[in-house]
Order: C-alpha cells, then sequence, then structure tokens
C-alpha cells in the first residue's frame, strides 16, 4: 500500500520542497504543474509516498506548508500496477515492520472527534436502546446500543489531547462526554419514568429478576481488565487502520448500558444500582482514556527505530 499525496506549494518554495522530496528513495511519480493553483497561483504537487517513508516525507510537508494554510491531501493506494514486489521479511511469522503514518492517525482521531448534534442524538439514542435491553433482559439490545454510541471518538480524542500535551481538545472531549452522557442518563431516566407510570414494566424487571443489570452496576477486577485491554485494542485498531477490531471494541465498554442503567434505576428509585453504574460508568472511560494515551506514546515509543526517513525501503 502507498499514499498518492496532493498539495499547493508557493513557487518560492517549491523548489526547496522538491530537493526534499527527491532526496528521499521512497517517493515516486513526482509531478509538478507550475502555476496550475486556480485560487493562489501556486504549484500544483502531486507524488506518491511507501508507507516507510510517509513519517519523514509528512512531517517534511508541515515544516514547508504550516505556515501557508494550504491543506495536505492524501488517499490511500490499495494497489499499483506494475510495482517491484516488496523484499521478503525477515521473520517468518511477522509480516510487518513498518511504523503507522503518525499524521494520518492523528487526522483521523481529530476528524471523529468532532462533536455535533448528532453526537449528542446518538448518546441519548443508544441509551433508550439500552434502556430497552435492561428492561427486558435483552443482550442484543445492549450489545446494539454499545455499536450505535459515538462516544469512544470523544475518548480518543481526550487521549490524543493528553498525549500531545494539549489542553483545549481534552477539555472539548471531557465536556462533550459528560453533556452527552448526561444527555443520556436524563433521556433514559424520562422514558424510565414513562414505563413505569403507565404499567408496562416488564413482570421479571419488577420483581427484581435483572440479570443484564447486575451485570451493569457492579463493576469489579474483571471490569477493569475488559477496559484495560479493549482501551489497547482501540489504539491498536486505528493505528493498524483495522475496523473490524474497533468495532469489537465499541460491544466490549460498558459505557452507554451504564449510563442507561443510571437513569432507569433513578426512575425505580434503586438508589443503589444507580450507584454500581455510576461508578462503572466513571471507571470505564477513565481507563479507557488513560489506557488510550499510555497505549498512544508507548506506541511512538516502540516504533521509533522505523521511523527514519527511507526506513523500510528497498534498495536501489
Amino acid at each position: 500500500m502507498t499514499f498518492h499525496v496532493r498539495l499547493v506549494s508557493q513557487p518560492d518554495r517549491t523548489d526547496g520542497l522538491l530537493e526534499a522530496l527527491d532526496s528521499d528513495p521512497g517517493v515516486s511519480s513526482l509531478v509538478v504543474l507550475p502555476g496550475a493553483a486556480r485560487q493562489s497561483g501556486g504549484d500544483a504537487v502531486q507524488f506518491d509516498v511507501g508507507p516507510g517513508s510517509a513519517n519523514s516525507v509528512f512531517q517534511q510537508l508541515k515544516t514547508f506548508t504550516g505556515g501557508q494554510g494550504n491543506p495536505v491531501a492524501v488517499e490511500y493506494v490499495d494497489a499499483t500496477l506494475g510495482e517491484r514486489p516488496a523484499p521478503a521479511t525477515k521473520h517468518f511469522l511477522m509480516q510487518r515492520d513498518l511504523a503507522p503514518v503518525w499524521e494520518l492517525v492523528e487526522a483521523r482521531i481529530r476528524s471523529d472527534a468532532v462533536y455535533a448534534p448528532s453526537f449528542y442524538a446518538l448518546l441519548a439514542i443508544a441509551g433508550l436502546i439500552g434502556s430497552v435491553g435492561i428492561l427486558t433482559n435483552s443482550q442484543i439490545l445492549i450489545v446494539g446500543a454499545m455499536v450505535v454510541g459515538p462516544e469512544y471518538n470523544a475518548i480518543m480524542g481526550v487521549a490524543l489531547g493528553l498525549d500531545q500535551r494539549a489542553r483545549r481538545p481534552v477539555l472539548r472531549g471531557l465536556l462533550a462526554l459528560l453533556a452527552g452522557f448526561s444527555a443520556a442518563v436524563v433521556v433514559t431516566l424520562l422514558f424510565g419514568l414513562a414505563i413505569r407510570w403507565s404499567g408496562h414494566t416488564p413482570k421479571l424487571y419488577s420483581l427484581g429478576i435483572r440479570p443484564v443489570s447486575s451485570l451493569i452496576n457492579n463493576p469489579n477486577l474483571f471490569s477493569v481488565v475488559v477496559a484495560v485491554l479493549a482501551g489497547i485494542v482501540g489504539v491498536v485498531s486505528l493505528t493498524e487502520a483495522r475496523a473490524s477490531a474497533l468495532i469489537g471494541v465499541f460491544i466490549s465498554v460498558t459505557t452507554i448500558p451504564a449510563a442507561a442503567d443510571i437513569g432507569l434505576s433513578l426512575a425505580y428509585s434503586s438508589w443503589g444500582e444507580a450507584r454500581g453504574s455510576a461508578f462503572q460508568l466513571l471507571l470505564n472511560v477513565v481507563l479507557l482514556i488513560a489506557v488510550g494515551a499510555a497505549a498512544l506514546r508507548a506506541q511512538r515509543f516502540i516504533w521509533r527505530p522505523r521511523e527514519r526517513p527511507g526506513a523500510g525501503q528497498p534498495g536501489p
């Protein structure tokens, strides 16, 4: 897999940019169209870069375009006809030894950590789905609520902010999580009160037979283990672009179900269960953020030796 990069360079900086790109063995198919940019009159530059050189090249692009306000577009190229095959790996079991492209990983996390009205609406809807699952003891609905909830995007936005020591994304993410989960709790509380007052409470739930709720509002050592493992898997999934593993993270952490159980427990005056669910929610969010930030930092440290210019590229 390679990356196709497009950007606009100011004419007085193009020569320096081209010199830096030409010196990197991972850059190929370099094309320059002088003065082709319609709005700014800059030079249109396009090229392909291999994953082994992507980190160093993107760092150079930040140096050349940082103060110009011109975005850099990056596209994944899954296959290239006529491309020379990569050299055989030295290890039989380890088939990939290239560092993640951190600029793309960070851009993906930042783009997902956008708190539009739909973010809060999805959290509220996920809470309602989870509350129905708790009332009916349906584990399938609980899983569905976990998948619908978008809270992991905000959690990773906070983790990235902590990793980069950036205060603004941390505060924005924490406030979004607080507001979103509060909305989910309030909506679920109102739904629970409506069900209770209408007399449609399921018989088993009324009798206190609540196996799903009991799993949620009784945090224990296994809750910690699952949250830690989910935090690690989530970061690896983002850095390796493994969407299937990320879905597994969504249905592993007890955040939305805990918020739903808080609202329902308050509606049915189950104060102990409400406290347990609140602790479960806080435990999962804190651990996911902490483990996410630590895993990002650890991956940077582990992959640092592979991030030299031209690392992982075949020789001439």
